[in-house]
């Protein structure tokens, strides 16, 4: 059994995506699994249809992105195998591979986006807490206002996880940027974002504006309910 995980704080997203991101992984997880979001607002359980258990995370004075490092919390009571996705995501096929990348102890990342930076994406994570609460929760928590002077939470992550021994990076065919497509050779200005579907991949993440939602693509409208 492994907990697929996602976070609804704050009033980034309407309560829909979780909902959505709930059917995506019921279509294309066939992987026993336990769907838990971890959320701030009140019924959020009346509301969503499905078998979603609800959870609030211990400490209320982080913001947006920052709640993303909590999961990794002793707190969190998140114990076995792992798999979080960010609510603006769309899974295109099977992802019975990310749920079980590695093995039972495997921090499993992605590549960011952007080559440049050298960092991963939180967007997609596989991990465990025997690992990671040592490793980035009691780590962060040693450095907590340096490190949150770094640019978000996946920078902190990739600055905590990086040469670790349990460390392992997923394929990049798996995942494609919705706007910039290819992490070889990145549309990072608007006039070259196409918006197609890469082939061959399982996950399209999407990162600022536009989100799925708003896409006019039929592949994403074909999935994103």
């Amino acid at each position: 059994m492994i907990n697929v995980v996602c976070v609804y704080y704050g009033l980034k997203y309407p309560l829909d995506y979780v909902q959505v991101l709930y059917n995506m992984v019921q279509r294309h997880l066939t992987v026993p699994h336990k769907f838990i979001c971890f959320s701030d607002h009140v019924k959020p359980q009346k509301l969503l249809k499905g078998d979603i258990t609800f959870r609030k995370f211990k400490h209320h004075d982080y913001d947006g992105w920052w709640n993303k490092l909590q999961l990794f919390s002793e707190e969190a009571h998140l114990t076995g195998p792992c798999l979080y996705l960010d609510l603006d995501i769309v899974i295109l096929d099977n992802i019975d591979e990310i749920a079980t990348f590695g093995d039972d102890m495997t921090f499993g990342v992605i590549n960011d986006f952007n080559p440049n930076t050298k960092e991963f994406n939180s967007s997609v994570m596989k991990f465990n807490n025997d690992v990671a609460t040592k490793v980035i929760w009691s780590k962060f928590l040693e450095n907590k206002a340096k490190l949150m002077e770094l640019q978000g939470d996946q920078n902190v992550m990739s600055k905590l996880i990086k040469g670790n021994d349990n460390l392992k990076v997923m394929p990049d065919e798996w995942t494609f940027s919705y706007k910039w497509f290819s992490r070889t050779d990145p549309r990072f200005g608007k006039t070259r974002w196409t918006f197609e579907k890469k082939p061959n991949t399982k996950i399209a993440v999407f990162h600022g504006h536009p989100r799925p939602h708003e896409s006019e693509q039929k592949w994403v409208q074909k999935e994103w309910n």
